[in-house]
């Protein structure tokens, strides 16, 4: 797999209280894009970072229904992915790729 098609699956990285909390179980969270598959995540997670993936969980979160200047509206669809890491494994997301 190429590197774009890597940059292509794994969006961002998820930095919230609960992903940092989830980092010391050695699972992280990646904000990935709505066709990707738990294998293709996985091989991306491993080509960009260098570490050996366990588990891919998914987690689809439909668009909510917003009103803008009383007009509505629907936000996007986002897929997250939690990835287990193999134990002693770590990602660091305060340096660049």
């Amino acid at each position: 797999m190429s590197k774009e098609a890597m940059y292509d699956i794994i969006r961002s990285p998820l930095i919230t209280e609960k992903m940092t909390i989830l980092s010391e179980r050695s699972q992280y969270g990646f904000r990935v894009s709505l066709g990707a598959t738990k294998p293709e995540i996985a091989a991306a997670v491993e080509g960009l970072f260098n570490v050996k993936v366990l588990a891919v969980n998914t987690i689809l979160q439909k668009g909510k229904t917003k009103r803008f200047r009383g007009r509505p509206g629907v936000r996007s669809d986002i897929k997250k992915a939690i990835v287990t890491l193999a134990p002693g494994q770590m990602i660091d997301f305060t340096t660049g790729l």
